[in-house]
């Protein structure tokens, strides 16, 4: 009671060994706050490269008030997925890989592996923009570092009086790859250097923010540039209405341009502004207090940064014309006090430092996803604890110089975006289905948060994602569908308690409640076998069910619907055996998943078979979800000297079956049952002798259902008293099937050829030695009854015997097994009616008429329906 709980494992590998062991613990490096940890990293991560050299251009194009609307409806989408990040962060603690945990954890291996992978390459396709957003703002910096240069000297057709000079895109290009081949020599360095530095990074930043403010305010009409007009109210006027137009690649306003911008292009230009918001959850495992610092630092960014553009939009857009606004792309700089290598510097210095963040956490995202073990291609990325995960830096490396070759930081903008997106989409749905189903173990301590909002940022961000690029959208969500696929075939199984087997154990408990318990009507009937694994005899070391069982309890769902309950009994004490029972219920799972059957297995310990099958046909299953039929094979072997405890188990077990109502299958010849690749083109034969509520007539057609029996047909064999009744009854179960929607060829046998029916040699020897061997049986008891002067004994109760009643059921199955002999050669299997076990007869009687009934038919499944209908003839 005193000892510490040893922890579950966070990764689904199975046989994963958890020892407790008794040591110092290890000295801890030093934890992060709520201000360093999450707030400088997400202000950092979401004050990028956009703000400086587009956000005026923005407000130039859209004008200030679909700017405004703009920021607003990015900012709400970063906002709501902020509430419910906060609220997934809070539920507990939290390890390495960011929002990939989070997701895994709530939505499963296949969502979380899928989505991580989306979120890997939306950072290492970040890293580009970075790059090319330092290396645009440097080559406009120092024009003359260009090796070459374009300059503009027409916008909208028009000459203008002073040349622009746009970085060309092969500059772009050179530049940005010998930047990026930099910046990952940096991150081969190791993860401690980049934490040391990136904070500096940040104070040349709001260094670089508090200067262009200050020149805003101080801005003069044409001081410093022409153009600017300082804080006017008819700028404000004349630049509140969009002015939506072509511009070539550089993004001045050119009639002959090739790219048109409207809202929707703005929002995919836009929405990197405001990512950034995963940095703080990012670095979770150097926090102090996830559980607060994520939900405090996370939303204190978001709202600093979103007040801090709608702030900049209405003083962007009251200090410049709209010229100078769409062809003065760093206008934050023109306009910064006391001159604008302080905005240069800023802009440089925080695109790099970001960049340096995507670059570092892309690879650990992808190591942690490797880590865990789901798709075994990507084993290649796996790293040891506190190693550098070198392989996925490399690979990060080249997709990030891939994108750079691209050269065009308004197309590498949009792939960025959908890739966050996607993820946002999956945080907001993870803590939609959490909040849903509010299972107990759901409990943040980040209250202010509803079902309702992380639903309605689920569908703004799909929302966002159509708004931008339908074509896009398309192409990142068929992605993320094909990993999840691949992951689903190829990925290792695990449980980590997602919300999706929450919601699949609330629907399930729903509608097990919604059933009820009172009688299925036959329409909605569905099998729910139970087979009976324990063989009669031995089978194979290591193999725990007959291999043809699962191929039959197949034969008995329609389409592959339904399920079956393996169960299998060890004989024993249970506190002995608990540990055995654990083994044989892995290898019956293992043998039910490796035969490709929807089941589940059961192991149950009791004293004796008979005891432990007692037990389970009285307890197996709830409600309506009972299995309803007995499924086992026919115990051909009882003769044998060392299994004389047969007969009187395998009687047991069919009166336990009838007194618990159930149905029951038995077959024999299962050895030479088909599989799905052996077709057969006989017939399937019904010998219709008692009413058993249709459950022969569904058996024969769920066989037809599958590929091995689709050639087959049916022959029902029925029993008439008279000839003259012959026709009658013909037409009258044809007239039945036909309602039943079952076609089948009627037989009709009457009782005199019944009765005249020839015998054949080998089943008249079977008879002369059944009989023997009952006689004999019944002079062992009465002579051991007259020792012990008791009455007639069997099975250790008393028996009550009459030779003419036992000759009688002898001659009956003789007879029976004639017909079928005579009709039935050909059929690929047959079916018919189970005797049940007469009163008071002794086990062996029993198993001796058994015997008499089977002989010489390779292929028999003995069926007994119960008092219930499975099927209608109605609608």
């Amino acid at each position: 009671m005193t000892g510490d709980q040893i922890p579950a494992p966070s990764s689904p590998r199975d046989g994963e060994d958890i020892t407790l062991t008794l040591e110092q613990p290890k000295p801890t490096a030093d934890k992060s706050g709520t201000l360093m940890g999450v707030f400088m990293p997400c202000l950092q991560n979401i004050l990028g490269i956009i703000y400086y050299i587009r956000f005026s251009w923005i407000v130039g194009m859209a004008g200030i008030g679909e700017s405004l609307l703009l920021v607003v409806f990015c900012g709400s989408c970063t906002f709501l997925t902020t509430i419910s990040l906060s609220a997934i962060a809070s539920n507990g603690a939290m390890k390495g890989g960011g929002p990939y945990y989070l997701i895994g954890r709530a939505l499963g291996p296949e969502v979380g592996v899928s989505i991580g992978l989306c979120f890997f390459l939306g950072n290492a396709i970040a890293g580009a923009m970075y790059v090319l957003g330092a290396v645009e703002t440097f080559l406009n910096a120092v024009p003359s570092a260009g090796i070459f240069r374009e300059t503009i000297t027409r916008v909208n057709g028009t000459d203008i009086a002073e040349p622009i000079t746009s970085p060309s895109l092969h500059d772009l290009q050179i530049y940005g790859i010998v930047v990026s081949i930099l910046l990952c020599f940096v991150v081969f360095g190791g993860v401690k250097m980049i934490n040391r530095v990136a904070p500096a990074f940040l104070v040349p930043v709001l260094f670089s923010l508090l200067c262009i403010f200050v020149g805003i305010f101080s801005a003069r009409h044409d001081h410093p540039a022409v153009g600017i007009t300082g804080l006017s109210l008819e700028s404000f006027k004349n630049n509140w209405g969009s002015a939506y137009q072509m511009t070539n690649n550089a993004g001045i306003p050119d009639p002959n341009g090739n790219i048109y911008w409207n809202f929707n292009a703005l929002v995919g230009l836009f929405f990197p502004a405001v990512t950034g918001i995963m940095a703080g959850s990012n670095r979770s495992a150097s926090l102090k207090d996830t559980q607060r610092a994520i939900p405090v630092g996370t939303l204190a960014a978001t709202l600093t940064t979103t007040s801090l553009y709608l702030v900049s939009v209405l003083l962007f857009g009251a200090v410049a014309t709209r010229d100078k606004l769409l062809t003065d792309r760093l206008l934050s700089a023109t306009v910064a006090w006391p001159f604008p290598a302080i905005v240069y510097v800023g802009i440089i210095l925080s695109t790099l430092g970001a960049a340096l963040q995507s670059l570092t956490g892309a690879p650990r995202l992808l190591a942690a996803i490797a880590n865990d073990e789901i798709l075994p291609v990507l084993n290649y990325f796996k790293v040891a604890d506190g190693h550098e995960p070198h392989v996925a830096t490399l690979f990060t490396a080249i997709i990030c110089i891939g994108c750079v070759v691209i050269g065009n930081l308004d197309l590498v903008s949009p792939t960025t975006t959908m890739f966050y997106l996607v993820c946002y989409a999956g945080v907001n749905l993870s803590c939609f289905l959490l909040d849903l189903l509010d299972a107990p173990s759901w409990r943040p301590r980040w209250k202010f948060h509803h079902w309702s909002l992380s639903l309605v940022g689920a569908l703004l961000c799909i929302v966002t994602m159509f708004l931008i690029s339908w074509a896009f959208t398309i192409v990142s969500l068929a992605l993320a569908s094909l990993i999840y696929y691949y992951v689903s075939i190829k990925g290792k199984a695990g449980d980590w308690g997602d919300g999706f087997k929450s919601a699949y154990f609330q629907l399930a408990l729903r509608s097990l409640r919604s059933l009820g318990a009172n009688q299925v009507h036959p329409k909605n009937w569905y099998p729910i076998p139970l087979i009976f694994c324990r063989p009669w005899g031995k089978l194979p070391e290591n193999v725990p069910c007959h291999p043809k069982l699962a191929d039959f309890a197949n034969c008995m769902k329609k389409k592959g619907r339904g399920m079956s309950i393996f169960v299998s009994i060890i004989d024993g004490d249970y506190h002995e055996r608990a540990e055995d029972a654990k083994d044989a219920c892995k290898e019956l799972s293992t043998y039910i998943d490796y035969k490709q059957c929807e089941g589940v297995a059961e192991i149950v310990v009791a004293p004796s078979m008979s005891e432990g099958f007692r037990g389970i046909v009285q307890t197996m299953g709830l409600g309506n979800l009972k299995p309803n039929i007995i499924v086992m094979r026919y115990p051909e072997i009882w003769r044998r000297e060392n299994l004389t405890d047969i007969p009187a188990t395998f009687v047991g077990i069919i009166n336990d079956c009838i007194v618990a109502n159930k149905a029951v299958v038995i077959v024999k010849g299962l050895d030479e049952w088909p599989n799905e690749y052996q077709r057969q083109y006989g017939t399937i034969d019904l010998y219709w002798i008692v009413r058993d509520g249709g459950l022969m007539l569904l058996l024969s057609q769920l066989l037809l259902t599958k590929d091995s029996f689709e050639g087959c047909k049916i022959q029902v064999f029925c029993i008439a008293e008279e000839d003259s009744d012959a026709e009658g009854l013909k037409a009258d179960v044809k007239k039945f099937l036909y309602d039943l929607r079952m076609q089948a060829e009627v037989i009709v046998i009457s009782m005199k050829s019944w009765e005249a029916e020839g015998e054949q040699q080998e089943s008249v020897e079977a008879f002369s030695a059944a009989r023997r061997r009952v006689a004999s049986y019944l002079e062992e008891m009465k002579e051991q009854a007259q020792r012990d002067r008791t009455p007639l004994m069997a099975d250790g109760k008393p028996v009550f015997v009459e030779e003419q009643q036992v000759e009688k059921f002898l001659y009956t199955t003789l007879k029976l097994n004639l017909m079928v002999q005579k009709y039935s050669r050909m059929a690929s299997v047959v079916l018919v009616s189970l005797p049940p076990p007469p009163l008071n007869h002794p086990a062996t009687f029993y198993m001796e008429y058994m015997d008499l009934l089977v002989e010489n038919i390779p292929r028999l499944l003995i069926v007994r329906g119960y008092h219930k209908d499975v099927v209608t003839l109605f609608t």
